[in-house]
């Protein structure tokens, strides 16, 4: 099986774009989201149309459930939060209710999947050093586990004498001792000083995973997020890719 995985879209339209067409030309056999498909961009219509014609599996992400009031305001930053009320306001009953049916966890025989942590995954907590990746590790019962949520990519890896580490990557084999978590990074907002939509390929036939990068018209994005009336700083950092 080769999937496609994907995080943090943030109704970035024309990163998305890209990305997907990028996938096109990768022989894909299943697309997978993260989570957090709205919120920060202006897109949240068209994100959420193509991912529900294209995606297998979705799972929900902060930003998902909190424009749909599955998870409070209150844990949101002051950006965040003023970009979700803009989606929430925008978006039809029956967006709502795609994004209100999403779960937080997915597994099957291949992975685990969830936007967050599998560790209290309805929390929304980030993965980001050794004790939060080992909290993830305790509930994983598959060998490898993908999530979003961070914007920035790359992966936990634990050995079978239980040791835990980290590194970013762009291409990982899969060795059957070992156990992964590991994260895709968005999309729409990577926060990892690449401007580049980031996104995810795993080939469960070759054992083989691969970040990816692509450039997209981060122009128009920009523009958009300004004429909306959303804060400066979102649309800013799309260039900084921070």
């Amino acid at each position: 099986m080769r999937y496609a995985i994907f995080s943090d879209v943030h109704s970035n339209l024309e990163a998305w774009e890209a990305v997907l067409g990028a996938y096109k030309k990768e022989a894909i056999d299943c697309y997978i989201c993260a989570g957090d498909i709205v919120g920060y961009a202006t897109n949240p219509h068209e994100c959420i149309r193509i991912i529900k014609e294209i995606s297998h599996i979705s799972v929900a992400g902060n930003h998902d459930w909190a424009s749909v009031g599955l998870f409070s305001l209150d844990y949101l930053n002051s950006l965040a939060k003023k970009a979700v009320i803009w989606t929430k306001e925008r978006l039809t009953d029956e967006e709502k209710d795609y994004l209100s049916s999403l779960k937080p966890v997915f597994m099957n025989d291949d992975l685990a999947l969830v936007h967050g942590s599998l560790n209290s995954p309805e929390e929304f907590l980030y993965i980001t050093d050794v004790k939060s990746a080992e909290e993830c590790f305790r509930f994983l019962r598959n060998q490898v586990c993908f999530v979003g949520h961070l914007h920035i990519s790359g992966v936990f890896i634990k050995d079978k004498m239980g040791r835990i580490f980290y590194k970013q990557f762009s291409y990982l084999k899969i060795e059957k001792e070992n156990k992964y978590i590991i994260n895709v990074g968005s999309v729409g907002q990577p926060r990892d000083g690449n401007r580049q939509a980031c996104y995810c390929i795993y080939d469960t036939a070759k054992n083989e995973v691969w970040i990816k990068r692509i450039d997209y018209d981060i122009k128009s994005a920009y523009n958009k997020i300004i004429e909306a009336g959303l804060p400066l700083f979102l649309a800013q950092r799309l260039y900084l890719g921070r």
